[in-house]
């Protein structure tokens, strides 16, 4: 699994140029599986995510994870992570098939909800514009390889 995590001041995404979802202050997490992934993993980095420390405490020290700013997540399902350049043209053969993908993408946004963070999401296989107001800009990719 790899997430780019984005802090921000908002972010939303739009399906057929309708916004679906929101939000202010938080994370948009742009979230890849792949074919080893499973719910071991999800719960790791889950963990993870929420226990960053990238948000500035007074001192503009980052020191404070997304709990302790009230921070909001926004989702986005992203199989182009795990694309594979070995021409031009990407291969996406290590991504996660749809369905099992879907089912684990759902998985993982309950698992980060069950930290008392609200999540809102995009919608998974769709054709989606993501806009975001990156604040830092401070960007983070975790991968579960790394755990």
């Amino acid at each position: 699994m790899r997430v780019v995590v984005q802090r921000c001041k908002n972010a939303n995404v739009l399906v057929d140029n309708k916004v679906i979802a929101s939000i202010n202050k938080g994370y948009l997490l742009l979230v890849g599986l792949t074919i080893d992934d499973d719910y071991e993993v999800i719960k790791k980095m889950a963990k993870k995510i929420i226990n960053l420390r990238i948000f500035e405490d007074e001192m503009k020290k980052m020191n404070l994870d997304i709990k302790s700013v009230n921070g909001d997540i926004l989702s986005v399902s992203q199989f182009t992570l795990y694309a594979k350049l070995d021409g031009r043209r990407p291969s996406f053969s290590k991504a996660m098939e749809y369905d099992k993908a879907k089912k684990l993408y759902d998985v993982f946004n309950k698992e980060l909800e069950n930290y008392g963070i609200k999540v809102k999401t995009g919608r998974f296989g769709s054709n989606m514009m993501v806009n975001l107001v990156n604040d830092g800009p401070v960007t983070i990719i975790v991968d579960s390889e790394e755990l």
